[in-house]
């Protein structure tokens, strides 16, 4: 018969990509570092390929760890996927969800959906990540996340892509910039402005970047914000213009005295959410039900610019 990889080999081989360390991933394994070792190069021998580099102290994936480690871990969500579909059914949404989390909107969102789904599902276990939306995508692909809530994603056959809600976004302007008497901005005035933005992986740099090129203003990547927090701070203190989405402004803004929002003319100013999971997957009923839920979240937030999609 054909070599597979035992489930219990392929998690030494996760937690040694995950840690390149074998002392801590035998720990990380609760089993011994002797028998971790010894399997996972019975691992390797089957395969008839190294998995990693092993040098004076150090290890690494080789490349052909590097192309197996996604498989690896959609062969354990696989299985872990028959056990959640026998056991746990429809009643609790599989008992776990792995939830990844755009930083723009989980923030000011999950404080609405928390409660929902404790009352609906009290034994439902939700891991929740929050990171740039490319880095959840890519969680999403290799098995890591059952779902993400990420905006603007653009269609993929790999992936089931539901709306969730359209946002609208708002351009920031110090107290007494020369746009603060304006109620819009025309997007042709800001030709030459100091834009400031998020940093690569975050949609709402690609939006800044695009409004720079469409008014001719001055994108800054030396001055790239980690969170909205950190560019809202910097426009604050006149180091440039920045974009922030309703969600943000609907919670942060009450008490933010130094800026005011503006709306563009000319450009499109606004985002949509999504609620994104692999095609095909065995618990889409879960994630629609989790749609459904995440829904009625949106509409109790009852921010300004932020609206539900229509089901």
């Amino acid at each position: 018969m054909r070599f597979r990889p035992s489930p219990r080999q392929l998690d030494y081989f996760i937690a040694l990509a995950e840690t390149l360390h074998f002392g801590k991933a035998a720990e990380k394994c609760n089993v011994s570092q002797p028998t971790l070792s010894s399997q996972f190069r019975l691992l390797e021998e089957n395969l008839g390929a190294g998995l990693l580099e092993r040098g004076s102290g150090d290890i690494s994936l080789t490349a052909a760890g590097e192309r197996l480690l996604p498989l690896a871990r959609q062969a354990l969500e696989s299985l872990d996927e028959i056990v959640v579909v026998a056991h746990a059914g429809r009643e609790n949404l599989g008992g776990l969800i792995r939830l990844g989390v755009s930083p723009t909107f989980g923030p000011y969102f999950m404080p609405y959906l928390l409660p929902i789904l404790k009352r609906n599902f009290p034994d439902l276990e939700l891991y929740i990540r929050e990171d740039r939306p490319n880095l959840l995508e890519e969680g999403l692909a290799a098995g890591a996340l059952d779902c993400i809530i990420t905006p603007d994603i653009a269609p993929s056959g790999q992936l089931t892509e539901r709306e969730l809600c359209h946002e609208s976004v708002s351009l920031a302007v110090p107290r007494g910039h020369p746009f603060s008497g304006l109620e819009v901005v025309p997007v042709s005035l800001l030709k030459g402005e100091k834009l400031l933005s998020l940093g690569h992986g975050f949609r709402l740099h690609n939006d800044v970047q695009a409004l720079a090129r469409a008014a001719g203003a001055e994108f800054l990547q030396d001055y790239e914000g980690t969170s909205l927090d950190a560019l809202r701070q910097m426009a604050s203190i006149g180091m440039g213009l920045a974009l922030f989405p309703a969600a943000y402004i609907a919670s942060e803004f009450p008490k933010e005295p130094n800026l005011l929002l503006k709306k563009v003319e000319g450009i499109a100013m606004h985002r949509v959410m999504y609620l994104v999971w692999r095609d095909g997957s065995s618990r889409a009923a879960h994630y629609e039900k989790l749609l459904s839920l995440a829904l009625e979240a949106v509409k109790s937030m009852q921010a300004e610019g932020v609206e539900a999609a229509d089901t």
